[in-house]
């Protein structure tokens, strides 16, 4: 159902069952897939493609420009996955050829009120964004992680995997998955117990996370304490995921405790 107050280009590619609310604006390089509701005055442009079954809420702006002053035009793209509920006045932009052309938001995620989410962005899966979250370009957000409200994340900067910031939090450093961070510009405060016990991860593996990170983190030469841990930390599937994320780092540093 597309309300007779929309503007929808007769170039978009709107799949069945559809429902596209008073006042929005579709541009002619947009496709929307089937299921998925603009409840009002939603603006969506330039060459995105959305999902299955998402519910977008009014004065949100999808696919404008980058805000780079290095974009000049070329040819870029926003691609959001499924179930994803992008709520008041959320902005998400497409790619600039620094970063590959194209910004990525996967399934199940909730934006909150007010977010931004920049250029040349990979955003997984089942993530959280609360209210006022200003997300900068080139940010890779790996799933399940929850960033609390008025939350800043530095450009280059890597969240890993159900790990939770704090609000009101300056990223500035990569945060390790299942690890907790928060503080004005952002220290490394211990595992996510919470998050962990919500995903039924188990005690044995949860006391293996914690001893891992108090061996890692016991002072600042953290990559040597890598080499350093016992065969069976290492072996373990959860700390695994961790020594990756950090042997894997790349534009921004690790994270660290504040005593460090």
């Amino acid at each position: 159902m597309i309300h007779n107050t929309a503007i929808v280009d007769v170039k978009a590619k709107i799949s069945d069952n559809v429902e596209i609310g008073p006042y929005c604006s579709i541009g002619p390089g947009v496709e929307i897939g089937t299921g998925s509701v603009l409840h009002s005055h939603v603006n969506i442009v330039g060459n995105t493609k959305i999902g299955n079954n998402n519910q977008i809420y009014p004065f949100s702006s999808i696919g404008t420009p980058p805000q780079d002053l290095k974009y000049k035009g070329e040819k870029n793209s926003l691609v959001i996955g499924n179930n994803n509920k992008i709520r008041e006045y959320v902005n998400i932009n497409p790619g600039t050829e620094q970063g590959g052309g194209i910004t990525r938001v996967g399934d199940n995620n909730l934006f909150m009120v007010y977010c931004h989410i920049a250029h040349d962005c990979l955003i997984s899966n089942n993530i959280v964004l609360a209210n006022n979250v200003q997300v900068g370009g080139h940010v890779n957000i790996e799933n399940n992680a929850i960033v609390g409200g008025s939350c800043a994340i530095h450009q280059f900067s890597r969240i890993g995997e159900f790990a939770m910031i704090g609000g009101m939090t300056g990223v500035l450093s990569d945060v390790i998955p299942f690890g907790l961070s928060m503080g004005n510009r952002n220290s490394l405060t211990g595992i996510n117990l919470i998050g962990l016990r919500r995903a039924k991860v188990s005690n044995e593996n949860i006391k293996k996370l914690q001893l891992a990170y108090k061996n890692i983190f016991k002072n600042t030469s953290f990559r040597e304490n890598i080499e350093n841990l016992n065969q069976d930390l290492k072996n373990n599937k959860f700390v695994k995921k961790i020594l990756n994320f950090i042997n894997s780092d790349k534009k921004r540093p690790i994270s660290l405790p504040p005593n460090l």
